[in-house]
């Protein structure tokens, strides 16, 4: 059945119709970007993850960094949400003024990837799948009149303040069941409905760097995250056999502290180095030879889509693209 399905969803693409988003008159490009929370570079290197494995396959996989400049204008905490603004518009905390996970006061000058994408073109469909609400509602800023007051097209968050569905415990194994359900509800959302841009948010990995330290269960942690992804990438694969042209990264937040694996937040080179995972063959030598950052990943992911910041946004951007340029 699933074989006579796609017959028809190609013939339909083939005949000019419109299936699930997908465009008639070009092959869509979309994008989606994973991170998977406080994973050092040295962890992903030695844990079984085929599922990156395959991801870097298709394209690469290289260390990189976060952090910005040591000891300079630029530095910033090695911290989650910091690390997560860094990534979604392209500049360090000294432009877009988070410096911690709580109390944050962005700096919506500096546009988000979202923001740009829905500003550019707002028939481009968003999403967001992630296991902290605040990604959205305060990084993002989505409504905020100085955020740019759009909003996603889809969300799937929220569900750490569900307490009966979600109750807490001291292991944090609710945060492990919430990240199942992100990572499944992406997954089917992408399949079916295929949105130009998504953020899939998955936060277990930290909480079990944060109790476990360098450790099998953290590197048991891994491997689980590495089977959510699986899910996601399957999807993508799936949109792919519709003619669609997609872009999937993976990346991580921070490193951990070199002593125990426990703690991060400080400027140490395991704290500060990271790594990327992209399905796209076309890499810049700054990727491959490791020297990529996470404020690339948002200029990165702008050029797969063809989509251009307006001049005053690109010129604050501290980010570089990785990819190629394609005539």
């Amino acid at each position: 059945m699933r074989s006579i399905a796609l017959f028809i969803c190609t013939a339909l693409l083939l005949s000019g119709c419109r299936v699930s988003g997908v465009r008639s008159s070009e092959r869509a490009r979309k994008a989606v970007f994973i991170l998977l929370d406080g994973i050092p570079a040295d962890v992903i290197e030695q844990v079984n993850t085929p599922v990156l494995d395959e991801i870097a396959a298709a394209g690469g996989h290289a260390r990189a960094h976060v952090g910005g400049e040591l000891r300079g204008r630029t530095e910033t905490p090695t911290v989650s949400a910091p690390g997560y603004m860094s990534l979604i518009t392209g500049t360090w905390a000294d432009k877009h003024n988070v410096r911690g996970n709580s109390n944050q006061s962005p700096n919506y000058d500096y546009w988000n990837l979202f923001r740009i994408v829905e500003t550019a073109d707002s028939t481009r469909r968003t999403a967001i799948f992630s296991t902290w609400l605040d990604n959205r509602t305060v990084l993002i800023g989505e409504g905020r009149p100085g955020a740019g007051t759009f909003r996603l097209d889809h969300a799937v968050d929220g569900f750490e303040h569900d307490t009966v569905a979600y109750p807490h415990d001291k292991a944090s194994r609710y945060i492990l069941a919430i990240d199942e359900r992100v990572s499944g509800e992406a997954a089917k959302h992408i399949a079916a409905r295929g949105p130009d841009l998504s953020w899939v948010y998955l936060q277990h990995t930290d909480d079990a760097g944060h109790a476990h330290g360098d450790s099998e269960a953290f590197h048991a942690a891994i491997r689980q995250a590495d089977q959510m992804v699986g899910r996601i990438w399957n999807a993508v694969k799936q949109r792919q056999a519709l003619g669609e042209e997609w872009m999937i990264v993976v990346t991580t937040d921070h490193g951990r502290d070199p002593r125990t694996g426990k703690g991060h937040g400080l400027q140490s080179t395991r704290e500060r180095t990271t790594w990327i995972v992209t399905n796209q063959p076309a890499l810049t030598p700054r990727f491959t030879t490791g020297q990529s950052a996470i404020v690339d990943i948002a200029p990165s992911i702008l050029q797969h889509l063809r989509i251009a910041p307006p001049s005053a946004v690109a010129r604050e951007m501290e980010g570089v693209s990785f990819l190629k340029s394609r005539r």
